[in-house]
């Protein structure tokens, strides 16, 4: 038996796809597909987040440094906005590898609801619901492998 994916709630083997306690056998598979939901604005709204966090010293420090010119004060007071502003600019270096790594595996997991779907026995079965997309991207090849290798007589329709 050969095991093509394994995690806590999937496996795809040889023999048969296992979701959350179910067993389809390959056997009994003719045609897999994938249906993609709609966007979800709460992932949206968290990478527009994690933007603004990134964008929002630098911004502060070029209003900063726009206010100290516009200001006129005398060279020591403009000096010192000016010098406050920077470090404030200067803020998001050290948040920003946290924050990027955050954005990437935003854009990793994706922002819509991913469904697999099996004909098992004639009759259409989801297989999966997920929004990590590219757990959803590994389960699924994983099955097209597994089913292409289990029925080389007639290969595996997609659509």
């Amino acid at each position: 038996m050969i095991t093509y994916y394994d995690d806590r709630s999937v496996q795809v083997t040889s023999t048969a796809v296992r979701v959350d306690g179910r067993s389809y056998k390959l056997a009994d598979i003719t045609m897999i597909w994938h249906r993609r939901g709609t966007r979800s604005w709460r992932v949206l709204v968290g990478r527009g987040a994690i933007g603004a966090a990134l964008a929002g010293p630098l911004v502060a420090a070029v209003l900063g440094i726009g206010v100290a010119v516009w200001l006129h004060r005398s060279p020591t007071v403009t000096i010192a906005i000016v010098g406050a502003s920077v470090l404030v600019g200067l803020a998001v270096g050290p948040v920003a590898d946290f924050l990027f790594e955050h954005l990437d595996r935003s854009y990793a997991r994706g922002s819509r609801q991913l469904e697999m779907w099996a004909r098992w026995r004639g009759q259409p079965v989801r297989l999966l619901r997920t929004g990590d997309a590219l757990r959803f991207g590994q389960i699924y090849r994983a099955v097209q492998r597994a089913v292409e290798h289990s029925q080389p007589a007639h290969p595996v329709t997609r659509r």
